[in-house]
């Protein structure tokens, strides 16, 4: 999978795929509290691999598409933060 430049929190997906979609109804409709939802869409909370699931079965989205959306985010951001040198592994013959 090649990494695409800063890529938005799911939230941001999930609120378009929403659109006028009341945000306690999707809650109801996923089965998780209202709470859970709000915090995905202010982007403060990641998309599990179960609300993965439960998005694509609801949506018709591929099994992936979700999670695969919250690790090009996660990716990127562990990008942008600085880290330790990593020395290689030597090879075992």
């Amino acid at each position: 999978m090649s990494q695409m430049y800063n890529p938005p929190h799911p939230g941001l997906v999930l609120r378009e795929y929403l659109g006028s979609m009341d945000i306690a109804e999707a809650a109801q409709r996923l089965g998780v509290s209202r709470a859970s939802i709000e915090a995905i869409l202010a982007c403060q909370e990641p998309v599990s691999a179960d609300l993965s699931l439960r998005l694509s079965e609801a949506m018709g989205t591929h099994s992936g598409f979700w999670s695969g959306l919250q690790m090009q985010y996660d990716l990127w951001q562990a990008t942008q933060i600085e880290r330790p040198r990593v020395q290689p592994f030597e090879q075992v013959a």
